[in-house]
């Protein structure tokens, strides 16, 4: 497992893997996921609850597959990604929704503007995720809701096991079979053994100022979903 210091790169360095893979991203996702993530965006939209009448800001959109999931239901959108490879591909393919180039730790954003601010498997990308998390607090209306996405840590000692097999052995043999860039997946697969895991996940959404915190687990721990409140 690299530690967390191999990990930090350069904000330029992570939007230029970014560019690289964007139009086979959602693919890829698919692919190394067995689909499931169809099935986690579902239960991100859920928990978001979008309707009408509810202002959402979506970081780490990528090319506006999930955007576009709570726009469908009604709610008002921003789709914001560092990767200006992501938002070409996204405003392609979604014309429709507002996409914004924009960096977590510096939200182009006024202060209390959205309902609900969420990012699916992008906080871990971020240099600083604390400052990340300061960032949504500030710009989220008080009683606002935060949903996190991201890869966690499965419960199950045995099924952990597997699961790191299957990062360390097949993952990386399907994005060298798949994609465009092998190197992004390497430097992704790292990032995913690094990240902390749900309590300690839980923790750092806390120390940024969110209060009400919780997650649930899918998939057996694989991702986790936290939930935290603005308190006004």
């Amino acid at each position: 497992m690299s530690s967390r210091a191999t990990l930090k790169k350069m904000p330029t360095e992570v939007a230029g893997m970014f560019d690289e893979v964007a139009a086979r991203y959602d693919i890829m996702n698919d692919l190394m996921t067995m689909g499931q993530v169809r099935v986690w965006r579902e239960a991100v939209t859920v928990a978001i609850d979008a309707r009408p009448g509810i202002k959402v800001l979506d970081l780490a959109a990528g090319t506006g597959t999930s955007s576009a999931a709570y726009a469908a239901r009604g709610a008002d959108v921003v789709a914001c990604d560092f990767s200006k490879g992501m938002i070409s591909e996204g405003r392609k393919r979604y014309p429709e929704l507002t996409f914004v180039e924009g960096d977590a730790m510096d939200l182009p954003f006024e202060d209390e503007t959205f309902d609900v601010t969420t990012i699916s498997y992008g906080l871990r990308n971020v240099n600083d995720p604390d400052l990340a998390l300061r960032e949504m607090l500030r710009v989220t209306k008080p009683g606002g809701k935060l949903l996190v996405a991201e890869f966690s840590t499965p419960t199950w000692a045995p099924f952990r096991s597997l699961y790191n097999f299957y990062l360390g052995t097949a993952l990386p043999a399907l994005s060298q079979l798949f994609s465009s860039d092998h190197a992004a997946y390497d430097y992704l697969i790292e990032s995913i053994q690094a990240w902390p895991d749900q309590e300690r996940l839980a923790e750092k959404i806390q120390g940024a100022g969110w209060r009400n915190v919780g997650y649930r687990n899918l998939a057996g721990g694989i991702v986790a979903l936290h939930r935290a409140t603005r308190v006004g």
